[in-house]
């Protein structure tokens, strides 16, 4: 799964991978975007937001006050060691020749997000050197061993050490913990096959999420950024591709007892984006975001309702009575890819926590691993970041 073709042919026939990376970038940053912007009202109702906002709700980002940055939550800390360890995986395989699955290599990277979580910086390197093999070079940056209001279950799950599958599951919970960070596996796999890359969206979130609503809505959101993200010769209206979406997850996993209510609120977040009733009022009907189909039903109504303004969509993901940052991050990836980085408000770019990092994780999503061990080539940069698993401070 390694060794995909990552640019898109364009309709003059010139191969344009500025056009997929603008697209990775967009929905990389789309999701800390809209993470970042619904992080401060995450827990507080509808009044409070209005209170202390004004009628529109949350508009801008509250900057912190010791760092005057727009703070990202572990919604986009651990979309970015879901990255790690995909790309930790493709070198693997690309450089001995063997290599499981991405899930395999993502499950350690979350070990190693737990140790974020839970210990220092100083107290991690220590930890290193006695004999710890770290998977992940995003544990050399500092600001990610910030607590942000990490998910429970995620935390129980990790800690455990067996991750779960979509056939063993760990738990019952269909928290949106698992579809919130699985982004990266659409943005990087170009030629996959669909429903094997629906699949593994599944099994990252069944990691910790062991409910079946908590990894088929995991599935539907990697089938809907991948069908924006590379087309194929097939174009699709972004309607048709979640719809496309919601029918191949339903043939996946057909003998499920839940897949109809997936199906069923689905369905209705894309009616409810061509009405004319308020945001609020709508969302109110697709419920709070708590868990994943949930999440999954508002990003996709926020999604189509302004899929020709980001700011619109990240805007109303967040404003409501629920999991806000989750709903917006999930938002700002589908709107993201969908619009690119190019079309994406300089006032979100703007002192956004870790905007290094993101954009070079999303380049590397992009590009992928160039060396093989049958080739002279090496990528210097690369090898410490996804071999040595350090980062160039």
């Amino acid at each position: 799964m390694g060794d995909e073709v990552k640019i898109q042919q364009t309709q003059d026939g010139l191969m344009e991978e500025e056009i997929i990376l603008d697209k990775i970038k967009g929905s990389l940053f789309g999701g800390a975007m809209g993470d970042a912007l619904g992080y401060p009202v995450e827990f507080m109702s509808e009044s409070q937001i209005t209170s202390k906002y004004g009628l529109g709700g949350i508009t801008e980002y509250e900057f912190g006050t010791a760092s005057g940055q727009a703070l990202i939550s572990d919604d986009t800390q651990m979309t970015l060691f879901t990255a790690n360890g995909i790309l930790v995986g493709e070198t693997r395989l690309r450089m001995r020749g063997i290599g499981g699955t991405p899930h395999c290599y993502i499950s350690n990277s979350y070990q190693d997000w737990l140790y974020t979580q839970e210990l220092t910086k100083e107290q991690f390197e220590e930890k290193r050197a006695e004999g710890y093999y770290c998977t992940s070079w995003l544990c050399d940056v500092p600001e990610l061993y910030s607590r942000r209001a990490p998910g429970g279950t995620c935390l129980s799950a990790i800690i455990q050490g067996n991750p779960g599958s979509v056939n063993n599951p760990i738990n019952n919970s269909k928290g949106c913990g698992g579809i919130m960070r699985v982004a990266p596996l659409a943005l990087h796999y170009g030629n996959l096959d669909i429903k094997e890359l629906d699949r593994e969206g599944a099994e990252i979130a069944a990691i910790t999420h062991g409910h079946s609503l908590g990894f088929m809505s995991a599935a539907v959101l990697t089938h809907i950024i991948s069908r924006i993200v590379y087309p194929g010769d097939k174009q699709m209206s972004l309607k048709d591709i979640v719809i496309d979406a919601r029918d191949t997850v339903h043939a996946l996993f057909s003998k499920d007892e839940h897949i109809n209510e997936q199906d069923r609120i689905i369905t209705k977040a894309i009616e409810l984006s061509e009405n004319d009733e308020t945001d609020i009022d709508n969302i109110r009907k697709l419920g709070e975001g708590w868990v994943a189909e949930e999440t999954l039903a508002i990003a996709i109504y926020c999604s189509l309702k302004y899929q020709n303004d980001f700011s619109k969509g990240i805007i109303a993901a967040v404003n409501h009575s629920g999991d806000s940052d989750s709903t917006g991050a999930v938002t700002g990836n589908i709107l993201g890819a969908l619009l690119g980085f190019h079309a994406i408000e300089d006032k979100w770019k703007k002192n956004l926590e870790l905007y290094d990092v993101i954009d070079e994780m999303a380049h590397d999503l992009c590009h992928g691993c160039t060396m093989t061990e049958y080739s002279n080539e090496r990528d210097e940069a690369w090898v410490m970041k996804y071999i040595d698993m350090r980062w160039h401070l």
